[in-house]
């Protein structure tokens, strides 16, 4: 099966597998597709319809589980069964989140915010190179909405994600939401996410929407994707 090129001009929709059919059946005019990866590593009926899916459409696989950030060594399984299906799928654009989930091999079900110190970068580059080199492409990063921040961060979110193509050859998927989210909850200036990123490492665009939430200590932004 060939790899269906996105146009960078194009417009695509996260895919959900209550749509897998609909999609299957009526061919609906869209750019391109997003699925979350660790939903079709298995060979089952779902996996079996976006491999036809993916006759029609590019793909663009978004990864949840890496846990890139984390001290933990790199799950070599997840690794392989990321491969996998990327050579199944043929997907045009691999990403993860600028996040960690595991500790000591437990997971947790959330994506969680490093610190930005110089450390972490080292290690979160290392994790890029490393997941790189296995799969023999490059991945996209995605910026975090977040609601802590650890006050060992010396170095501002905005260029620590801007740093990373630089230092490990990784593309970076802009998610607009969750700069605006983050900056909402912790007072940053969307204008130095903005002038920050580099255009040219943005490979893709995500856009969705937020709950507001109201707290005793104040009001903050939960990315849900809600909304649009």
């Amino acid at each position: 099966m060939e790899i269906l090129a996105i146009n960078p001009n194009s417009t695509g929709i996260g895919l959900r597998h209550q749509h897998l059919q609909e999609v299957l059946e009526n061919q609906p005019e869209i750019g391109w597709l997003e699925v979350h990866s660790e939903n079709f590593f298995y060979d089952n009926l779902a996996a079996s319809q976006l491999e036809q899916i993916a006759q029609n459409y590019p793909l663009s696989l978004h990864s949840i589980g890496l846990s890139l950030g984390s001290a933990d060594e790199l799950n070599q399984q997840h690794l392989q069964n990321l491969k996998n299906a990327i050579e199944r799928f043929k997907p045009d654009f691999i990403s993860e989140h600028l996040s960690w989930s595991s500790v000591n091999g437990n997971y947790l079900n959330d994506l969680l915010p490093l610190p930005y110190t110089p450390e972490s970068l080292s290690n979160f580059t290392d994790k890029i190179k490393q997941t790189q080199d296995f799969l023999g492409r490059q991945i996209l990063i995605e910026n975090p909405s977040s609601y802590l921040r650890f006050q060992q961060s010396n170095i501002p979110e905005w260029e620590f994600f801007a740093s990373l193509p630089s230092l490990s050859g990784c593309g970076l998927l802009f998610d607009v939401n969750n700069v605006f989210v983050s900056c909402f909850n912790h007072n940053y200036q969307p204008e130095n996410y903005l002038k920050s990123v580099d255009r040219a490492d943005v490979k893709q665009i995500h856009l969705a929407g937020f709950t507001t939430k109201k707290l005793p200590q104040g009001v903050i932004l939960i990315d849900d994707h809600s909304t649009f």
